[in-house]
């Protein structure tokens, strides 16, 4: 485990990305479970309030977020200052995307249905550092070859290639897949040959008067979302906890 740490971590530079990312998921557990603790009205925590507003964590985590990001820029990878900013950038950026549904909605969602985009978000997040820590470079540009590398057009075209897939398989309401094709080339591919999901700007562009198309597009997202929806719910559920039930709705 310290040759594997030494060789592919320390000396590639990596360990403030380790240390940010360790930050980032261990801020998120912990906030899950104290605001788990607050819902269920049990142990020390409540809520922070100033006068009668109420201060939702996302503030302090801008604030750490942002005090991480230019410490990080000021120390110039000397000393122990990128290790420090490490931390406070994935403590700020695990408080931020833990009520990254609030900001998106402006409101607060956190226990509704929408809430469980933030859980999405940490997930999402979480996932592309790691792909990063594993040697994955952002466009493909580890695929290419040394005499590549080297060369300024080739590079430039690989990225331009990658990011194209990318954009299609997002206009097709891969959004997943536009995210993670990012950093690997295959998914952006995949995602962006695949049948557009039905509302995407894909399908009302190109499906518009092929309705054979648009028909199994509709059928395609039913069954996935049929077979894919329930675990992938059950899995926010049990990072985030599960969301209030919605209210009924009130007579006027």
């Amino acid at each position: 485990m310290g040759q594997w740490l030494e060789r592919n971590i320390i000396e590639p530079g990596k360990l403030p990305l380790l240390i940010a990312l360790t930050s980032f998921v261990l801020t998120f557990v912990i906030t899950r479970i104290i605001t788990r603790l607050i819902r269920a009205g049990k142990g020390p925590f409540g809520n922070v309030t100033a006068g009668s507003v109420h201060i939702h964590h996302v503030v302090p985590g801008v604030i750490l977020t942002v005090i991480g990001g230019f410490g990080a820029v000021a120390s110039g990878g000397h000393g122990s200052g990128p290790y420090l900013s490490a931390v406070l950038f994935g403590v700020g950026a695990g408080l931020v995307l833990d009520e990254f549904a609030l900001i998106l909605h402006l409101d607060d969602v956190y226990w509704s249905e929408a809430g469980r985009k933030s859980v999405e978000m940490v997930v999402l997040t979480a996932a592309l550092v790691v792909l990063l820590l594993a040697g994955f470079a952002p466009f493909g540009v580890n695929d290419l070859s040394q005499q590549e590398l080297q060369n300024r057009a080739g590079v430039l075209s690989g990225i331009a290639v990658n990011f194209g897939f990318a954009l299609i398989a997002l206009s097709k309401g891969k959004v997943r897949l536009a995210v993670f094709g990012v950093i690997v080339p295959v998914v952006a591919v995949i995602g962006s040959v695949r049948l557009a999901r039905p509302g995407s700007p894909w399908a009302k562009r190109f499906y518009r008067h092929r309705y054979r198309a648009r028909a199994k597009s509709m059928l395609r997202a039913y069954h996935h979302d049929r077979r894919w929806t329930r675990p992938a719910r059950a899995v926010q559920d049990w990072l985030g906890g599960k969301p209030d039930a919605p209210r009924p709705l009130e007579r006027p």
